[in-house]
């Protein structure tokens, strides 16, 4: 039995929608009359989970779409950032969501979270950025021409299967492989600095990760900012944006160039090793926030 099942990590049960721009997997967490939507990046889809906690215990209900060419949401549905926020709200319509309480990007995900903020201000309160990726080229050149073999198409599947069982029978190497790609810091510090807790959540989730055709997508599309440096000087609405000096993903800069480009945010500094700013040990205090932030009135400005 794997780490995922003995710790009741399984996958959540995903739907599939049927809309005019094409089909869309997605996960709805029915938990309150307030919505906030989630769009993950690279290697995430609809049935799997990263920090909603914030959200679900705030009694939120939580909508998370599996973005173009991730889970079983066909690459051609939406297929760009403005395309696949048009398709979110349709998605949102057809299950009568009325109000978003705010769109949530996490890494990949904050291009087509600016966007649907820019294009759907009646729909979307508010917009929080997580580690997300900012008007700046991304990735390097290394890690682009790296992912298009180990990640394309063809290949992801026997990339995966390799990750996968890296992570669930040597579990320390699996992360240190890992987790060195996401950040600054020497990775054994890294990984001996997590907490039990923490390295048995982040192998469920390494364990179950999968490309598809997602990647090698996004590794195109956000080669190119033109379209998120105008979409976020037309975000009217308030903007938390959160990430770490120390990630090596998608580097500081884009969280200040991001906190520049948007009229009303604020940039909150989260004091976590990696990427991953769920797993630091400040992110009670960044919880915190999240939920002052989701109440604070008025939650729009012209």
């Amino acid at each position: 039995m794997s780490n995922a099942r003995r710790h009741g990590l399984d996958e959540h049960p995903t739907e599939l929608a049927e809309l005019a721009a094409g089909s869309v997997e997605y996960r709805f967490d029915r938990r309150g009359p307030v919505t906030v939507v989630i769009f993950y990046g690279g290697h995430m889809r609809a049935g799997l989970s990263l920090g909603e906690e914030v959200f679900t215990e705030a009694g939120c209900s939580v909508l998370v779409p599996s973005r173009p060419g991730y889970g079983r949401t066909p690459v051609s549905t939406g297929g760009t950032a403005d395309g696949f926020a048009d398709v979110t709200a349709a998605l949102c319509a057809q299950l009568g969501i009325t109000e978003v309480a705010a769109v949530v990007g996490v890494s990949g995900g904050g291009p087509t979270s600016v966007a649907m903020a820019a294009r759907h201000r009646i729909l979307v309160r508010r917009l929080i950025l997580q580690s997300a990726v900012g008007p700046l080229p991304w990735p390097d050149r290394r890690t682009r021409l790296g992912a298009r073999i180990v990640f394309a198409p063809h290949t992801e599947r026997v990339s995966w299967a390799l990750v996968h069982s890296l992570v669930r029978y040597a579990p320390g190497a699996g992360l240190r492989m890992l987790l060195r790609e996401l950040t600054l810091l020497p990775v054994r510090d890294v990984v001996a600095g997590l907490r039990p807790e923490d390295r048995t959540r982040l192998v469920a989730l390494f364990s179950r990760m999968r490309s598809g055709r997602g990647f090698t997508r996004d590794l195109k599309e956000l080669a190119t900012t033109g379209d998120l440096v105008g979409h976020a000087g037309r975000v009217s609405q308030p903007a938390l944006v959160i990430a770490t000096r120390q990630d090596a993903a998608v580097r500081f800069a884009h969280a200040q160039a991001l906190a520049a480009a948007l009229p009303h945010a604020e940039l909150l500094e989260s004091r976590a090793d990696s990427h991953l700013v769920w797993f630091g040990r400040d992110w009670p205090l960044l919880t915190e926030r999240i939920h002052a932030f989701l109440s604070e009135g008025p939650s729009r400005t012209s």
